[in-house]
């Protein structure tokens, strides 16, 4: 090859290279199966994965360069300046038909029963570089499964040591869980240890393994991928909005698999978007408007007399005496009617914010001042009130993408000595109540300063907590001072969205409706009896009210405090839009048939509305509905009341337990079995523990202010002194709405 360019108008990183005789510019450093994929050029492979280093093992890839003697690995080889490479001529095409029969020797015959059947990368690649006829006539090697947990299921006689799976689990998800065992021919992946997989992205091992070794088990043997079809959609257990689509066989979601977005979540899913579809089909599901008559029974009705019922409630109810509290993911367009509804009966007293402690500083959902994928750009991150890892969990593998890719140094102030899969180069393990001194650390803020791209993200343990006023007034200057950019993690998978569309208070805020209880309510897809902070001052001023409950669930609690139940379409069954963290408007196609009489939230809001005879129902469609809802003015929540600290005791950290955040993915049978799933506890550091007089594995009385919940004590010394590490999303945990509480042995 020449010293001098072959194309001197390239920029200097640049260099021109020929693939099948066509002429294309590359970056230095490329590969060329890099280069002709940009290229539309194919090049078969098994273990080459564009997010994932290059481990050069399958060899399926080989091409023929010129000037080099031997086939090189396309994955593997970068290009040069002028270098010539050809991937249909008989060397290359000869050696990928070789490798090709290598590695089906030990592959079995089992596609009629493999789930992998019809969208299988070996069966592709077969079809075009496989013998008609086999020449190996020893026995096929045959490989013990070993459990993986719920979710993955297992058949790794097929596998073809791609070695996909471990980088994944080592370079996105960080456990390190999957590795190769024995040598050679005897070569097998497993985790050695027979433990299931524990990351909270265990699901994406399936969409990267080429073959059937690694399948959906919720899935497994439920249809087959031509009987299927795609619906766009969305992840709405928490403020990312990952992208997806749902795959559907006559109406009932069989499985989710992740939609490529490099904005929002690369081409990744977490395992509670990815399985949370479970739920949608929970005995106790919301299928029929049920009404409860004067003698306290429930009975089915028909839809007319429920909105009747409903109405009623509402015309006697109107003004200051009516509360409407609704779900932090619910869609924009439910949330702009919902507002026009509260509007039209003249109540102020309406609020998404039903985590929220803390109403003295107004503030709402906002959102982030550095996109997900700016924040893997980020030199100095600093976490503040946040498990990440379970709160948002792909935002916490930007995270570890960020510190393996450009040496991030991420610091942590926390009540807990969370598990991340990323080193710290700082942390902080104190109580809440010291979040904002902790932030005026002048070692901290010297690290900070000194970034070209600073990040503060701010979770849910800071923005839930009873002080939160002052720990966002903290996190504020601390950005203003150090020049990071604030990133305050919406409460609720449409927080951002719900704000913007003006379900804010003008009257009474969240707190305020349940602690001067109102005459009547309007619930919006929450579960009364978990999604609460204060579970216990919720279902006191419910049960003491009438009640119309918007709900996806029939559950226990609803049943208890409501009196007419109308049954609604859940985000995979409805059409609407949501706006993710990022403040991106993301919009979702219906992928689920309603179940039995359930209607989409817009048509019973509208119907409703129509009941009452309020301005702004007339539209006939989603799409006049949402020109109705256009331009509609923003809302700005009068500051309500602080949240109560208490005296004495310990702090509470309330933590958002990973698969128990909202009523679809507690309905979720294979989430709820995962070992991330922990039982209810309280969590006590020894010294703690000691002064309580209680041991690990006693159980204890937790008291706070407005309940009492017995816990099994588990003891570690990751929890900060003087704190309590308790899960929400527990029925044993609900009685414990914030604050301190006292821990005795029960």
């Amino acid at each position: 090859m020449s010293a001098q360019p072959v194309n001197p108008n390239l920029p200097p990183d640049h260099v021109t290279v020929f693939i099948d005789g066509v002429e294309l510019a590359a970056p230095k450093g490329s590969m060329i199966i890099q280069v002709a994929d940009r290229a539309g050029i194919p090049i078969p492979r098994f273990c080459y994965h564009s997010k994932l280093a290059v481990a050069a093992n399958c060899r399926m890839c080989l091409v023929e360069v010129e000037k080099m003697p031997k086939p090189a690995p396309a994955c593997a080889t970068p290009v040069m300046d002028g270098m010539k490479v050809y991937t249909r001529s008989d060397k290359a095409l000869r050696s990928q038909r070789n490798v090709m029969e290598f590695l089906l020797i030990n592959h079995p015959l089992d596609c009629p029963i493999c789930d992998q059947g019809g969208e299988c990368e070996l069966q592709d690649l077969s079809l075009g570089y496989g013998r008609s006829v086999s020449r190996f006539a020893e026995p096929k090697r045959v490989v013990p499964d070993e459990d993986l947990g719920p979710l993955v299921a297992t058949e790794m006689t097929r596998c073809i040591q791609c070695t996909r799976c471990i980088r994944f689990t080592a370079e996105i998800a960080g456990t390190y869980e999957l590795g190769g065992m024995y040598r050679g021919e005897n070569l097998q992946i497993g985790t050695y240890d027979g433990k299931p997989l524990t990351t909270e992205l265990s699901g994406n091992v399936i969409d990267v393994c080429p073959v059937g070794a690694l399948t959906n088990k919720v899935f497994q043997f439920r249809a087959r991928p031509w009987e299927l079809i795609a619906h766009e959609s969305l992840g709405y257990h928490d403020a990312l909005g990952s992208n997806l689509f749902l795959h559907s066989r006559r109406g009932e979601v069989l499985r989710v698999v992740p939609r490529e977005n490099e904005a929002v979540n690369e081409c990744w899913l977490s395992d509670r978007d990815r399985y949370s579809h479970q739920g949608l089909y929970a005995a106790d599901r919301a299928t029929v408007p049920m009404v409860k008559g004067a003698d306290g029974q429930w009975r089915e009705a028909p839809w007319n007399e429920a909105l009747a019922a409903a109405a009623a409630i509402l015309r006697e109810h109107r003004g200051d005496d009516l509360g409407v509290l609704v779900h932090p993911a619910t869609s924009n367009e439910e949330g702009g009617l919902l507002a026009r509804l509260a509007r039209g009966l003249g109540t102020g007293n309406l609020d998404h914010r039903i985590f929220n402690r803390d109403f003295s500083d107004a503030a709402v959902a906002e959102p982030f001042a550095a996109a997900p994928a700016d924040i893997e750009q980020a030199d100095v991150v600093v976490l503040l009130g946040t498990n990440i890892r379970h709160e948002v969990p792909l935002l916490h593998a930007r995270l570890r993408k960020a510190q393996v890719k450009r040496n991030a140094r991420i610091h942590a102030i926390n009540p807990v000595d969370f598990e991340f899969t990323f080193a710290l180069a700082g942390k902080q393990i104190v109580p809440p109540s010291r979040f904002a001194e902790a932030l005026g650390d002048a070692a901290l803020r010297e690290a900070v300063r000194g970034a070209t791209r600073p990040v503060l993200i701010v979770g849910a343990i800071a923005e839930n907590h009873p002080q939160a006023a002052a720990i966002r007034a903290a996190a504020r200057e601390f950005a203003a001072a150090t020049g990071a950019a604030l990133c305050r993690i919406p409460q609720g998978a449409n927080a951002v969205g719900l704000a913007r569309a003006g379900v804010l208070p003008a009257g009474r805020d969240a707190a305020a409706m349940l602690a001067e209880p109102r005459g009547a309510y309007v619930l919006y897809g929450i579960e009364p009896g978990l999604d609460f902070a204060d579970t216990g001052a919720a279902l006191r001023a419910l049960k003491g009210a009438r009640v119309v409950a918007f709900s996806h669930f029939a559950c226990e609690s609803t049943h208890e405090v409501a009196d007419v139940i109308l049954p609604i379409g859940l985000l995979p069954e409805i059409e609407a839009t949501l706006t993710n963290l990022a403040g991106m408007d993301q919009g979702t196609r219906a992928g689920g048939k309603l179940p039995g009489q359930a209607r989409e939230g817009w048509r019973v809001l509208r119907a409703l509305g129509g009941e009452l005879g309020l301005e702004g129902f007339d539209f006939t469609d989603l799409a006049g509905a949402r020109a109705s809802l256009a331009g509609a003015a923003a809302v700005a929540p009068t500051p309500g009341r602080a949240g109560e600290a208490g005296q004495g005791g310990l702090e509470l950290a309330l933590v958002p337990a990973i698969y128990r955040t909202d009523a679809v993915v507690r309905r979720a049978a294979a989430l709820q079995a995962h070992p991330l799933n922990t039982a209810p506890r309280v969590v006590l550091n020894p010294a703690d523990a000691e002064a309580a007089g209680v041991a690990g594995g006693q159980v204890a009385r937790v008291k706070a202010a407005n309940g009492t919940a017995t816990l099994p004590v588990a003891v570690d010394a990751r929890v900060a002194a003087g704190v309590a590490w308790i899960e929400g999303g527990h029925g044993a945990t609900a009685p414990l709405g914030a604050g301190r509480v006292e821990v005795v042995k029960a």
